[in-house]
């Protein structure tokens, strides 16, 4: 069995491998065997991996399964003590493999992790999609070390220190395979968003860790697929979070963090009203109704993810609302949340 396995699901992303797989092939050398799992691309794609990286070896699928089924078909023709999922649009560099396999060698009970997040274009600030590891708050909102919302913060080393988080990035995430099937992959029913932080959260309620290690530093472009103000990822990002909570709250939170959600994601609805975005505003609410019609479907994986977890209360769950401490507090940067 192989070491380490990183594998980039592509989806017409032709212009993405052209720029950083020469570099995740270079510094990924005698380290880790490199795979590319294309989703069904109508671009070049495949033509360039077999004209250009015929050391990259090819899974093909027909179609889209998108990103959370997309990863587990292609896993699980995969053998290797670690799976390393990797976007398509991140930039790597010499030695950013060694800190995150060291760490995870050293420490049996780490299920996951992460590199620091920065941008690839302003290159000295965090990135939006994971920046120095991720949190939530009890209302379900996810935050992270760096970003908080639309705050993003300059990297000026002030988290350079491993932590435990909630969550580990899907753009950049190193999991042991054992613990990956454990606890039965990502869900493939989120098709894309909220898929790593649901993963990990039921990691997490297992007792396994899951750290940020940002001796290890990736540069990543972010939103390659959709942008933010896409109607459609508003409508994955909603939906996908109230089956992330429905699935894993214990029994004494789930109702009152729903009745808390439905009022706030009205409010988010009408924000978006305001501010023009009419597809966003109908978004939120096509979100709450594909969510009712598919909340039956996961009542099975709720009793699942209930009679497994050992940790009824996550460390790194904020007993906060994040929403609190930005808007009305005004504090906008990790450093000024309550620290545990």
């Amino acid at each position: 069995m192989e070491k380490l396995a990183i594998v980039i699901l592509n989806w017409n992303g032709a212009s993405m491998l052209r720029a950083f797989l020469p570099g995740v092939v270079r510094f990924s050398s005698g380290q880790a065997t490199v795979y590319v799992a294309d989703n069904g691309s109508t671009d070049d794609s495949l033509v360039l991996l077999k004209e250009k990286f015929p050391s990259v070896r090819l899974i093909s699928f027909r179609e889209n399964y998108g990103f959370a089924e997309g990863y587990n078909q292609a896993l699980a023709q995969i053998e290797s003590e670690y799976y390393l999922l990797l976007n398509s649009d991140v930039e790597v560099s010499s030695g950013w493999l060694s800190p995150l396999l060291d760490y995870m060698d050293s420490h049996p009970g780490v299920a996951a992790c992460q590199p620091k997040i920065r941008s690839q274009i302003d290159r000295g600030s965090f990135e939006y999609a994971g920046a120095s590891g991720g949190y939530l708050d009890r209302l379900g909102y996810p935050y992270c070390r760096g970003r908080i919302f639309s705050t993003v913060e300059k990297d000026n080393g002030q988290y350079d220190k491993p932590v435990s988080v909630f969550w580990a990035t899907g753009a950049a995430l190193l999991v042991r395979r054992e613990a990956y099937w454990e606890v039965g992959g990502l869900d493939g029913r989120f098709f894309a968003h909220m898929e790593e932080i649901d993963f990990c959260w039921r990691l997490r309620s297992r007792g396994y860790g899951i750290v940020c290690i940002p001796s290890s530093t990736v540069y990543h472009v972010g939103g390659g697929t959709l942008s933010k103000e896409n109607p459609r990822k508003t409508f994955l990002n909603f939906r996908n979070n109230l089956l992330m909570l429905y699935k894993n709250l214990p029994d004494e939170e789930l109702h009152r963090t729903l009745r808390m959600r439905w009022w706030l994601d009205r409010l988010a609805s009408f924000s978006f009203l305001l501010s023009g975005s009419w597809g966003s505003c109908r978004a939120v609410w096509r979100a709450w109704r594909a969510y009712g019609r598919m909340k039956p479907d996961f009542s099975e994986d709720r009793k699942r993810c209930q009679k497994a977890a050992v940790l009824r209360s996550i460390p790194e769950m904020a007993s906060f609302s994040i929403l609190h401490r930005y808007y009305i507090k005004q504090e906008r940067q990790y450093k000024d949340l309550p620290q545990k």
